[in-house]
């Protein structure tokens, strides 16, 4: 895997050193647009795009990611929206809900209508194929961001967005396993196991521990990032072991989740690594309730998403000709002395 992606970077830089270095920003709209992107790029306040964002008709876009249940998705939602006033984009979205069957008929009816581009995490790989396939069908530009949207070369996507998650699931594993001290019997609670996501973060996850002699595996059961389920899991996990010394959890929202019923429980010596550094986690490494979060960086991919269909649209940009097929959007891991800047920096929707 490490080796392919390898390849994908190297390839990916070849593709832009033949592009002739053409100026993106002119396929954003002009000068207004590129004033706009830059204040982006240092940090800009969203309360002043509306201001800066450049004239003439706007875009419209379908967006939508799994489910505004998770504070991941609401906080790229919110991204997608202060990087689309700045790019002179209206954004409809469409909310998957934390479940594929839910997820499959919104985006039908997303598949009915016009759009300039599209931008959406799926719940699971190949759950959209089908209405995705009729926007493709129609001209449209699809970008997938996060997730694998469908196994590669059944879908003609523009691009794909997404972070490392072997990487990020082995680097908040050592975290874990040195934290608590080398040896001792740890939890993993995934995502969906249907999610390119989760099966990259239980990888990373088995990478660190397999052949650990010291350590060993006591669950790693699916909560399909629900955090109810967390909640009935882990109630029954401190029943079942009362020696579990660290626990690793595919995203924040379930490893504060479990946390809460640790504390009910008296168990808070179970020491608690996640994903995705969103802000209540990041003040979680502050305080000391959790060793370490890796970012996956919802700003960057939702607002990058943007960008991309703005560059396709007004851009004429051509897939695997002046876009790569993948694009690597990572973060660092979150440790007590970076917290703070990074929470500036998901404030102003940076990463």
């Amino acid at each position: 895997m490490a080796r392919k992606k390898e390849e994908t970077i190297l390839d990916d830089r070849k593709l832009f050193e033949d592009a002739s270095r053409r100026d993106i920003f002119k396929a954003m709209g002009g000068a207004a647009a590129l004033g706009a992107i830059m204040l982006a790029e240092a940090g800009f306040d969203p309360a002043i795009a509306q201001e800066l964002k450049p004239s003439g008709k706007p875009l419209k876009a379908a967006m939508g990611n799994a489910g505004l249940q998770a504070t991941w998705c609401a906080q790229g939602k919110q991204a997608a929206e202060a990087w689309a006033k700045l790019m002179n984009v209206e954004i409809t979205w469409f909310d998957g809900e934390l479940s594929a069957t839910k997820q499959r008929a919104t985006v039908e009816n997303l598949a009915t209508q016009k759009w300039d581009f599209v931008a959406l995490q799926t719940f699971g790989i190949g759950t959209l194929n089908e209405p995705i396939q009729r926007v493709i069908d129609a001209g449209t530009p699809v970008i997938a961001m996060d997730t694998m949207m469908a196994p590669e070369g059944q879908l003609a996507l523009h691009t794909f967005i997404a972070p490392d998650n072997q990487m990020m699931g082995s680097v908040v594993t050592a975290a874990l396993i040195n934290a608590i001290g080398g040896e001792g019997n740890v939890v993993m609670t995934q995502g969906a196991l249907g999610h390119s996501g989760a099966q990259g973060r239980a990888k990373g996850f088995h990478q660190v521990i397999d052949g650990n002699g010291k350590i060993k595996l006591l669950d790693e059961q699916p909560a399909d990032w629900d955090v109810t389920k967390v909640t009935r899991i882990w109630d029954s996990l401190l029943t079942q072991h009362p020696d579990i010394k660290g626990a690793f959890f595919h995203n924040d929202d379930m490893a504060l989740a479990a946390h809460n019923v640790m504390k009910a429980k008296n168990r808070t010596d179970i020491l608690i690594a996640g994903v995705d550094a969103m802000p209540p986690a990041v003040n979680a490494v502050l305080d000391g309730t959790m060793v370490a979060t890796v970012r996956n960086p919802s700003c960057r991919i939702h607002g990058w998403a943007v960008a991309a269909g703005v560059a396709a649209v007004a851009g004429g940009e051509k897939a695997g000709k002046d876009i790569p097929n993948f694009i690597l959007a990572d973060g660092p891991v979150i440790t007590k002395d970076t917290a703070a800047g990074h929470l500036w920096l998901q404030k102003n929707f940076l990463i």
